[in-house]
């Protein structure tokens, strides 16, 4: 194939494409703040690199990104742009519709907002399998709940944190603001009890607090809520490979996996 990517095919490319291969990635992200030193897309550019290389290594293809998530406890800061949860489960659902009447089988969702965007995703794709495609393999794929892959860290990670700075610039180098990076680690403990998570890779008793986008703004000014300052480009490479492998060997998997009509 010339590309990975469906928006740089013409329709007899997807055509041909079909005729072998059945699955396809969409990767989803978001646009919000992640501090001084994050471009407002992180979180889609993540996306995007993970649907790239595992598109590459296994020869299957991808959506354009989908630039916008559910970020309303971001708007207090300039330039988030957030959908409604209702908003993100009905596109998702005309995304599927779209896919599948095209004859696609297996459609992936690679979340590159990390926990948030999951409630809406789960959402569609799970309605979508009970009552209207039960025969097309659906999942999520989110880099949160691929512990295994950051394990090569020994700090806490939280929003705009030194992993997710590290895996933006191992990928997009030039979109780092490096004398920008701060440090800014908010005391959830005291503010929402010890039952909210410091660490968002760690595991453990978890009860899960909403806060509004004034609530954030007043517990981290910079909108940074752990350091990234020990952020690197070298990390972010050990990241994005360990992501990239555990996703590959899953779409490996898929490929085998029959598909009843």
């Amino acid at each position: 194939m010339k590309t990975v990517w469906l928006n740089e095919m013409t329709w007899v490319e997807v055509e041909e494409y079909l005729k072998s291969n059945d699955i396809i990635l969409v990767p989803i992200g978001s646009t919000e703040q992640h501090g001084p030193a994050c471009p407002l897309g992180l979180d889609t550019y993540v996306a995007i690199a993970l649907a790239e290389d595992v598109a590459l290594k296994t020869g299957v293809i991808s959506t354009p990104p989908i630039w916008f998530g559910d970020s309303p406890h971001h708007l207090k800061f300039p330039g988030t742009i957030s959908l409604r949860t209702e908003t993100i489960v009905e596109m998702v659902k005309d995304i599927i519709r779209s896919l599948v009447k095209h004859g696609f089988k297996k459609i992936i969702f690679i979340n590159g907002h990390k926990i948030v965007n999951l409630d809406a995703l789960h959402t569609a794709i799970r309605y979508m399998k009970e009552y209207e495609c039960p025969n097309v393999f659906l999942a999520v794929i989110d880099p949160i709940k691929l512990v295994s892959a950051a394990e090569i860290r020994d700090f806490e990670e939280h929003h705009a944190g030194a992993l997710e700075t590290s895996h933006l610039w191992y990928k997009f180098p030039h979109l780092i603001r490096k004398d920008k990076l701060t440090c800014e680690k908010p005391d959830f403990h005291n503010m929402y009890s010890r039952f909210v998570k410091i660490d968002l890779f760690a595991g453990g008793d978890t009860i899960d607090v909403a806060w509004s986008s004034d609530e954030q703004k007043s517990f981290t000014s910079s909108g940074v809520m752990s350091d990234q300052t020990r952020a690197s480009p070298e990390l972010g490479k050990e990241f994005h490979e360990r992501l990239v492998k555990l996703i590959v060997e899953f779409i490996e998997w898929l490929k085998t996996k029959k598909i009843l009509n």
